[in-house]
């Protein structure tokens, strides 16, 4: 893979093969993060999980305490009392069955999160082929399967964030914007990886978290020490 001029003069500032500790690693980051644009800082967590067995699966959701910097667009898929329940919380879109032919024939997915109650499962499942794949399918682990729409709009406009496996067993998650202090950063990225060792799964033998990188958009990863994990 080709990097640019910035990239390359940025990467120069990264110690190779050295282990930073996380409060070094997120002001290197940050210090490397030259972009025009607001970059934002993600955590790449190596696992040794095997996520083809069930047992070794992670999924989950955590508050970030300083949110993550984004506007977050909530569609909550409801009926009854509870559409205006949604309505009344700050939902950005509420409906049920009418909104499943505009997702499915007409592409429309300007939303972040999908919240459904467990009444409409039935109905969303229906966009299975569509959300499952981009990662928006409601799901009860994550908080976004609830009766308590109020509850799930609140944290997700608070900065609530899902981590979960990819099919190379590693686990993305933002911790913040590259304009975030490096305290906020900080305090975020404790509130994931204390979410994250508390997830280990049970039935996994060896090490856990194999490697732990952060990196802004378009700058170099940074390895931290994982040695305490």
């Amino acid at each position: 893979m080709k990097h640019g001029k910035k990239y390359i003069e940025a990467a120069k500032q990264i110690e190779k093969g050295v282990l930073y500790e996380a409060a070094d690693a997120i002001a290197a980051v940050k210090k490397t993060a030259t972009a025009k644009f607001d970059e934002t800082i993600e955590l790449h967590v190596r696992t040794g999980c095997d996520g083809r067995h069930a047992e070794q699966q992670i999924r989950g959701a955590v508050v970030l305490p300083n949110g993550t910097g984004k506007t977050v667009k909530v569609l909550v898929f409801a009926k009854g009392d509870k559409l205006n329940e949604a309505e009344a919380a700050g939902a950005d879109y509420v409906g049920g069955d009418e909104l499943i032919p505009k997702i499915q024939n007409d592409g429309w997915l300007d939303f972040d999160v999908v919240v459904a109650t467990p009444d409409m499962m039935g109905v969303v499942g229906r966009l299975g082929k569509v959300l499952g794949p981009k990662g928006l399918m409601p799901n009860p682990k994550a908080g976004t399967v609830t009766m308590d729409v109020t509850k799930a709009i609140n944290d997700i406009k608070a900065g609530k964030i899902e981590y979960r496996l990819d099919k190379n067993n590693i686990i993305h998650v933002p911790i913040g914007k590259a304009s975030f202090t490096e305290e906020q950063l900080q305090q975020n990225y404790t509130a994931i990886i204390e979410a994250l060792l508390k997830a280990k799964p049970a039935a996994l033998k060896g090490q856990y978290m194999k490697s732990v990188t952060i990196a802004s958009t378009m700058g170099p990863g940074v390895k931290v020490n994982n040695a305490k994990y």
